[in-house]
């Protein structure tokens, strides 16, 4: 019998503690893992990369509104199903279930707010409502919107996600088209400024209309905006498409936007576009004390010469684009 026995240790397994799946993000460019909570506080922006997540529209009013705060327009106008239309579900199944997902009526949000002390109109689609489609909904939100930026001179701002007209409504969403349209004419006549955000993706329908018809066409980093999209594009010419195409700095390279700026810079730019337009120097919010009143039509919005960084275009009275360019990029 063995004087010492030494005892049979079984192998403990360590507790592992499992992490919940949203506390990390995998950047889907550079590859970075993110701490989701630091994501979030760099406004969804890779801080490796600069690789701009896409985040939904309650998030674009909390980046651009001084307190994010905003007074909502027409939240209760709701789809109706004229078409009767069926693809894998009905229509009026397929907008119950992405108004529970998302949480609201459509796939946009409008109202009034202060952006840098400047009272603006804003509106602000998300994609996660049906692929941001432009329904009937989508564009008489749009065009009450802009109707209330000509009644009340309000500049007017709109951040554009979307996969195009919304198929479900037929020739109806492509009405969409001209009635918004319609309403940017009678903004430009009335030279009240109208400023459009581009963000990923951007395309269809709403790039060929409201999307592409601001004063100033701004884009976020990377944004896909176009009408059709690469790949379809790629199956009709039958041809592979340079590197990049389609993009922001593509298209910005090639005249389609003003200028690329990042998400982290947004407000501050939109905010000295604006300043720019309406002739207000820096750091004067709309409601400001001023010796002239400092509405979008009024004396303050014409340029009095390059003396003050904006020269105005011959016919429109208003500010060329190379000058708002000069505007934006002003500290």
């Amino acid at each position: 019998m063995p004087w010492f026995k030494k005892p049979e240790r079984k192998l403990q397994k360590a507790d592992r503690r499992e992490l919940p799946a949203d506390v990390f993000e995998k950047c889907p460019r550079c590859a970075t893992i993110l701490y989701r909570a630091r994501l979030a506080q760099n406004l969804n922006v890779c801080p490796s990369c600069a690789y701009h997540f896409r985040i939904p529209a309650e998030q674009y009013i909390r980046i651009l509104l001084d307190d994010g705060e905003l007074v909502e327009y027409d939240a209760e106008l709701r789809s109706a199903d004229p078409l009767g239309f069926v693809d894998l579900k009905p229509y009026p199944a397929r907008l119950e279930a992405a108004e529970a997902k998302s949480g609201r009526g459509d796939a946009i949000i409008t109202g009034a707010g202060r952006l840098d002390g400047l009272d603006v109109h804003l509106g602000v689609m998300d994609f996660e409502f049906i692929g941001g489609s432009m329904g009937s909904v989508v564009g008489e939100k749009l065009a009450r919107l802009g109707r209330r930026s000509l009644e009340q001179q309000k500049p007017l701002i709109v951040v554009s996600a979307s996969g195009g007209a919304r198929m479900q409504e037929g020739i109806l969403s492509l009405m969409q088209l001209a009635k918004t349209s319609v309403v940017l004419a009678q903004l430009h006549e009335a030279r009240i400024p109208y400023i459009s955000v581009l963000t990923d993706p951007t395309t269809g329908g709403v790039t060929a209309s409201y999307g592409m018809l601001g004063d100033v066409n701004v884009a976020e980093p990377g944004a896909l905006i176009g009408f059709a999209g690469p790949r379809v594009i790629e199956q009709t010419i039958r041809q592979a498409l340079p590197e990049g195409f389609q993009r922001s700095e593509f298209l910005l390279e090639h005249g389609m936007v003003d200028c690329v700026v990042d998400r982290r810079e947004l407000k501050a730019t939109l905010a000295r576009l604006l300043r720019h337009m309406l002739g207000l120097p820096a750091g004067q919010g709309a409601g400001a004390e001023a010796a002239e009143p400092a509405t979008a039509t009024g004396p303050r919005a014409r340029s009095r010469g390059r003396g003050d960084g904006a020269s105005v275009a011959e016919e429109g009275g208003r500010p060329d684009r190379r000058s708002l360019r000069r505007g934006a990029s002003q500290d």
